[in-house]
């Protein structure tokens, strides 16, 4: 019995340092330090799945169950039964560029502009980063969109949209 105890203690002990080895925020193929500290500020703002913001953004998302979320457009992905969906309305960028849609936590993402479902260009995960989960780059037109999220495990999850680096 003390062996198994001593196992298990030497095991926490490790379990940490293995964690970090899996994927930390030095993972991302691009910088994220930006992305992380705007997803982890105590300030951003807490809204409603069918908010409005102006990029660059960042704010706590309201979810509802995906059955219930209305989103403008179908997911592209098929969302796990049970899963949480919801989505932003941006007034746009007001110049053209990249841009990254940076999530807290697991989540298909939609951009959807010019009712157009648009490709992303690259993207990047991390499973152990505190604060941040997943970054998409999408090569943004001035004007108008929506960001879908969908197949969330939770009721909320913080969202940025920020100019890429």
């Amino acid at each position: 019995m003390q062996a198994r105890l001593i196992i298990a203690i030497c095991l926490l002990g490790t379990a940490p340092a293995w964690a970090a080895e899996q994927g930390g925020c030095d993972k991302f193929k691009w910088p994220a330090d930006k992305a992380i500290a705007v997803l982890s500020a105590p300030d951003r703002a807490k809204m409603a799945s069918g908010g409005e913001l102006q990029i660059p953004a960042a704010a706590i998302l309201e979810l509802k169950r995906h059955t219930k979320a209305e989103l403008p457009m179908a997911p592209e992905r098929k969302p796990r039964e049970g899963s949480f969906a919801g989505f932003v309305s941006f007034k746009g960028p007001s110049k053209a560029g990249v841009y990254t849609v940076n999530l807290s936590s697991r989540a298909w993402i939609d951009v959807v502009q010019n009712d157009k479902r648009l490709n992303s260009i690259d993207h990047s995960g991390a499973t152990s980063c505190n604060g941040m989960r997943k970054s998409v780059k999408y090569d943004l037109s001035a004007g108008p969109l929506v960001v879908q999220v969908s197949d969330v495990n939770d009721a909320s999850i913080s969202l940025a949209v920020l100019p890429a680096d």
